[in-house]
């Protein structure tokens, strides 16, 4: 039972052992509030509840230090919350006591955060930010988590999100616009929804050509320029395997041929024989073939000598440079065009397209990797052409016959 003393300086000290039986105390002005304070800790104590009064003095910083070292995630995502922590977190909550976060502070950092930055960085941050301070109150250093009811904008969608290339366009556009060394890679990702990890760890081994198939078994993961082999796909269901079209299966028979494999057995390499590096090979190899294959932005001969580059900015003005070369010349538009189909977007474009065509919902879902139905509905079909015209035609199938009575 906890107790009452009344101290020289004329306060009065709440005494009361905690769950573990330690002893603690805090001091009042009255006996009244050190009487409702001890009540309300032995009840806490009772049902379980209890919370230090004093540990929520601890600093947010170097709780989250300990919750990031405690973690047993991915390699990719400790990098990501390390990043975030790092750029959005820390420099405003690292000084600040744990029991100082209120709800109101947070409503205000989301808000102010998001005068910044885009909705999905918003949500990120206060993903983060969540968890540790859930993670807090299941160790009982503060009594609640004060992000519980923040509203965090709303993500939109942008029309630069998701963009679907018709199977036409990949084959006659943009695969003749990759230089022949990643053509295959960008032909096996368009034909089979591979993910960029799935193709890039890809070893001849998985790839049987005859039979016409891919096994996805392993992933290759980049961290901070790294790239690493993952033994495993990203989940159980993307352990898988998946048809290659006839396009894909020439395109690889060739670059077998052409590019010797990597130490390991890579399919793909860079023209060191090393692994690819995703940021490189966006910047280097596809912006560039983006726009040759006319997908982005423009280019257009002028003389011998002279190339025009033109391009629309994020604020619908155009522009336009003129170079030397029509190689600069790509290389600017490349640079400088916002937007553009990304190479995810290819893994969009497969899935949408086998919708459209009638493959049943849940064999698309077996070739995607994904462990629901509802993943390949929600985030991977898109309106497909020819859709209003079979809706109307579902109506006029079966027209009412008017009443002669």
């Amino acid at each position: 039972m906890g107790h009452i003393v009344k101290t020289p300086a004329g306060t009065f000290r709440a005494n009361w052992r905690d769950a573990t039986g330690r002893q603690k105390a805090k001091t009042f002005p009255t006996r009244r509030q050190a009487a409702s304070f001890l009540a309300e800790t032995e009840a806490a104590i009772a049902r379980g509840g209890y919370v230090d009064p004093h540990a929520g003095r601890l600093l947010f910083g170097k709780y989250a230090e300990r919750w990031r070292e405690s973690r047993n995630d991915e390699l990719t995502t400790r990098a990501r919350d390390a990043s975030i922590l790092r750029t959005h977190v820390l420099p405003r909550w690292s000084d600040v006591p744990l029991s100082r976060i209120d709800h109101l502070a947070v409503q205000r950092w989301v808000t102010d955060l998001g005068a910044r930055r885009s909705p999905a960085t918003v949500a990120e941050c206060f993903r983060l930010l969540s968890t540790i301070l859930r993670a807090a109150v299941r160790d009982r250093l503060i009594g609640t988590n004060p992000c519980e009811g923040v509203k965090v904008p709303a993500r939109r969608k942008k029309d630069t999100d998701g963009h679907v290339l018709s199977r036409a366009d990949l084959i006659t556009r943009l695969l003749p616009a990759v230089p022949d060394r990643y053509r295959a890679l960008v032909a096996l990702a368009g034909g089979t929804g591979l993910r960029w990890g799935e193709s890039t760890g890809l070893r001849w081994e998985s790839l049987d050509l005859t039979a016409k198939t891919v096994e996805v078994v392993r992933v290759a993961v980049e961290v901070a320029g790294a790239v690493t082999i993952k033994p495993y796909p990203k989940s159980r269901a993307g352990r898988r395997t998946v048809p290659v079209p006839d396009f894909a299966v020439d395109l690889l028979t060739a670059h077998r041929e052409a590019f010797p494999a990597g130490a390991r057995g890579e399919v793909f390499t860079n023209s060191s024989a090393g692994p690819l590096r995703r940021t490189l090979f966006r910047a280097r190899v596809w912006r560039p073939s983006l726009v040759r294959a006319g997908l982005l932005g423009n280019v257009s001969r002028l003389g011998h000598f002279k190339w025009r580059a033109s391009w629309v900015d994020s604020e619908g003005i155009e522009w336009s440079a003129e170079f030397t070369t029509e190689r600069e010349a790509v290389a600017h538009v490349a640079k400088m065009a916002p937007g553009g189909l990304r190479f995810h977007d290819l893994r969009h474009s497969y899935a949408t397209e086998l919708v459209s065509r009638g493959v049943p919902v849940n064999d698309v879902q077996a070739v995607m990797g994904h462990e629901k139905p509802s993943t390949t509905l929600n985030l991977y079909t898109h309106r497909s052409d020819g859709r209003d015209k079979r809706i109307r035609d579902a109506f006029a199938d079966d027209p009412l016959t008017p009443n002669d009575d």
